[in-house]
């Protein structure tokens, strides 16, 4: 017996494509599921998610567990998953998101991932910041108790060059003074790297380590973690 033909996958529709400061980035619809292109790049998804919490889970997991009402920034709101995984957990304190495409920001606030973020967003502990991440980090006076990144596809490949100096040993030091003492940093990655693992040592971080997210063909998903000694 012949076994059924399969379905063929819906065609993507474009909702949205705005031309920025750091490239063309394009919102999609594919059936039930939103796509973010950018500069002709796949980011991310809503079909999945599990490795996007897991980045906020093994922070919140790994910062002391004394800890009370720590504070969280997310870097990259992205589809919102990780938002929206913060939100949902009552110990953080606070949630600030950085997000430098304000056409991902409109997307959340007034557009179809309304139905994904909106809530979150409402909750009065989020803040979005709609400025770049690497300046932020080197700026900023503010210490966090976690930084949750999720910036390209991790260190190992980004899709804007600038992004690359997050994961430089510059950018890894202002990552470093962003942290309160005992404060984590969690790395999303579309793949293991163990080069990064030893950069983040060499950044004086301690506590290095790795979680992975199975996936159906390929490398694992990856969430790398440190922790700044207190």
């Amino acid at each position: 017996m012949t076994a059924p033909a399969l379905a063929p996958a819906p065609a993507p529709v474009t909702l949205d494509r705005r031309e920025g400061p750091f490239g063309e980035v394009v919102l999609r619809e594919r059936g039930e599921h939103f796509e973010i292109i950018a500069n002709g790049c796949f980011l991310m998804d809503t079909s999945d998610g599990r490795s996007e919490r897991l980045l906020i889970d093994a922070a919140l997991a790994a910062l002391p567990a004394a800890r009370t009402g720590p504070s969280v920034l997310i870097g990259g709101l992205g589809v919102g998953f990780s938002l929206v995984r913060a939100a949902e957990e009552e110990r953080w304190g606070r949630i600030v998101v950085v997000e430098r495409e304000q056409a991902i920001v409109d997307w959340h606030r007034q557009g179809p991932l309304d139905r994904i973020s909106g809530a979150a967003l409402a909750d009065p502990r989020t803040e979005v910041l709609h400025t770049d991440l690497v300046a932020h980090l080197r700026t900023a006076t503010e210490r966090y108790d976690a930084l949750c990144l999720d910036i390209d596809n991790g260190p190992d490949w980004t899709v804007t060059e600038d992004n690359g100096s997050l994961y430089s040993p510059t950018g890894l030091a202002h990552c470093h003074d962003r942290l309160t003492p005992g404060g984590v940093l969690a790395v999303w990655s579309a793949q293991p790297s163990t080069a990064f693992e030893q950069a983040l040592r060499n950044a004086g971080f301690s506590r290095v380590g790795t979680e992975e997210v199975a996936v159906a063909r390929g490398v694992p998903d990856v969430v790398h973690l440190a922790s700044k000694s207190c």
